[in-house]
């Protein structure tokens, strides 16, 4: 797929994330395939690994927790990367800016042949000034900022008074299927982040073409038809300097199990999200165990939906302007002409109640500013997030910081209307 598509340059650092399950562990194990010497095609990128470690909200017992870290940490050392490993709770401290598109990447990188051969021969002519030409896609430098390859050392986990913060913010969140998409949405911050202040400008995900039909449904169930193309495509480029790719997703997951059992790739199992007593299933439970359970007999299931996506283009994930993306997802706002689309009815819950404290509705009319920031799936999730007080303090502050400009920007347009007259 990398060769194929050509999107990652010689010598750019790109960040692999490794969750320990089975499709990223055969990313890394196929990554160090290509970084050797015996390859036929030998990759020629700077690879680093990232670990999000999630059992805090996975109900995992410390001691669980620095176990779970332990294995990981001993399989990554074992990779010979540097590797960085990220606490869920790290996102409490994220800053506003992670929020905001980076600035867009230099046309390198798009995947036309002559300036991606040039990108080559470049590098090769560098290496061989170096008179290191042998060695060019060994593994390079590791940066002072990695991890440094080593004997793993004892797990930290952070402070209770971080946990506890952060299992309020999940257990504040009404639905199972808002839970997973908090989730997923802090991790992928979580990795942008890492990646913007270590210097990636590629990250590459272990997506497989099972994963990605479960996510077309689901994300079709969720409201997020526009942006198909954009969350299970080959790249995504809704972040702007840091590239988001997903080279596994032409292999399904019987054909990565055959793999990691053959070519005996560990892998590490983690419990799943906690669920409340009286929670119904989330909807990408509900879509997987469908999907799967078709497979079974229908075996050309997953290639159809997977074919299906592929057909779809991301241009209407699109944003010109700060006004025209949506806060949480980065993608360009669906919500024109919403009185003619099933949006309106669900906006009815943002009109603020009649209370006789104050206080309390001022809160109610402030979660109803968030809205106009929103795409209509993001409208659908921040519905079930819970009160305000309970979202990461990065999202609030972005928040306010846009609901100001557009107020300021309203203001100056008001201003300038009677200066016309």
């Amino acid at each position: 797929m990398l060769g194929k598509n050509r999107v990652i340059f010689p010598g750019e650092k790109v960040l692999l994330a490794l969750s320990g399950g089975s499709a990223s562990s055969a990313m890394v194990r196929q990554v160090q395939e290509g970084l050797s010497r015996e390859a036929a095609k030998r990759l020629r990128f700077i690879p680093s690994l990232v670990y999000v470690e999630e059992g805090a909200v996975r109900r995992q017992s410390p001691e669980q927790r620095e176990q779970t870290l332990a294995h990981m940490e001993t399989l990554m050392q074992a990779t010979g990367f540097p590797y960085h490993v990220i606490h869920l709770e790290e996102a409490l401290e994220l800053p506003p800016s992670i929020l905001q598109p980076g600035p867009e990447q230099s046309s390198k990188s798009s995947p036309s042949g002559p300036s991606y051969k040039e990108a080559v021969d470049s590098f090769i002519q560098q290496k061989r000034q170096e008179g290191d030409g042998d060695s060019a896609t060994s593994l390079p430098g590791h940066s002072t900022q990695d991890t440094p390859v080593g004997p793993p050392g004892s797990p930290h986990l952070p402070d209770t008074a971080q946990t506890q913060e952060l299992l309020r913010i999940f257990e504040a969140v009404e639905t199972a299927t808002a839970r997973e998409e908090l989730l997923q949405m802090l991790r992928t911050h979580l990795i942008l982040q890492t990646a913007r202040s270590r210097g990636y400008s590629k990250v590459m995900t272990g997506e497989s073409c099972t994963r990605v039909a479960i996510k077309l449904l689901t994300n079709l169930s969720l409201g997020r038809g526009a942006f198909l193309a954009v969350d299970m495509g080959f790249t995504d480029k809704r972040h702007g300097d840091v590239m988001v790719v997903r080279p596994m997703r032409d292999y399904t997951a019987k054909e990565i199990a055959f793999y990691n059992h053959f070519f005996n790739v560990p892998t590490v199992i983690v419990p799943p999200l906690f669920t409340k007593r009286r929670d119904k299933l989330s909807i990408h439970h509900l879509i997987e165990r469908f999907l799967l359970g078709l497979q079974e007999d229908f075996p050309s299931t997953i290639s159809t939906v997977y074919r299906t996506g592929e057909k779809l283009s991301p241009d209407p994930a699109k944003a010109s302007s700060e006004s025209q993306r949506c806060l949480l997802c980065l993608c360009g706002l669906d919500i024109e002409g919403e009185e003619e689309l099933a949006l309106e009815p669900t906006l009815i819950w943002e009109e603020p109640e009649p209370v006789t404290n104050g206080c309390c509705q001022q809160r109610a009319e402030s979660k109803a500013a968030y809205i106009p920031l929103l795409c209509y799936s993001c409208r659908l999730t921040f519905k079930e997030l819970g009160p305000l007080t309970t979202l990461p303090p990065y999202i609030r502050a972005e928040a306010q910081r846009r609901i100001q400009s557009a107020e300021m920007e309203q203001q100056k347009q008001e201003n300038q209307e009677p200066s016309k007259s």
